[in-house]
């Protein structure tokens, strides 16, 4: 199954902390999922986020990092999904035009809507991943 990560809302706090839970989740995904990257850090292809992370992750998390592959999107995130697949998408906000995507294609159910301002929202979502959507 794939995972596609946003980071920003999901792997940082809006203040630029690591949340609670995120290297647990990252160590998990990273064994058990094919994982993507789903970000504005990795728009059309390119992989800026192992450099982005670099400056609140530390070195041995940076290596789980390093293995998720970047995607190819340029004006909605929904283009670099793998509608083939399974697949979840981790992200703390989608425009409009990218739920409607979701919902045309039967696929909302694999959006997993992230909300740092919510006490262990990460480790909810590690539970999650874990109980119901491990490979």
């Amino acid at each position: 199954m794939n995972l596609y990560f946003d980071i920003d809302g999901v792997l940082l706090t809006r203040h630029k902390q690591v949340p609670k839970g995120a290297r647990e989740l990252l160590d998990y995904a990273t064994q058990n999922f094919n994982c993507f990257w789903l970000t504005t850090h990795c728009r059309t292809g390119a992989n800026r986020a192992l450099e982005y992370l670099s400056e609140f992750y530390q070195e041995d998390d940076l290596l789980k990092v390093a293995k998720i592959l970047p995607t190819d999107w340029d004006d909605s995130k929904t283009e670099g999904l793998d509608w083939e697949s399974d697949f979840l998408w981790l992200d703390d906000f989608v425009f409009k035009f990218e739920q409607i995507e979701l919902e045309k294609r039967n696929r909302l159910d694999s959006l997993v809507l992230v909300n740092l301002d919510r006490e262990d929202e990460l480790l909810r979502i590690l539970a999650l991943l874990k109980t119901g959507y491990s490979s």
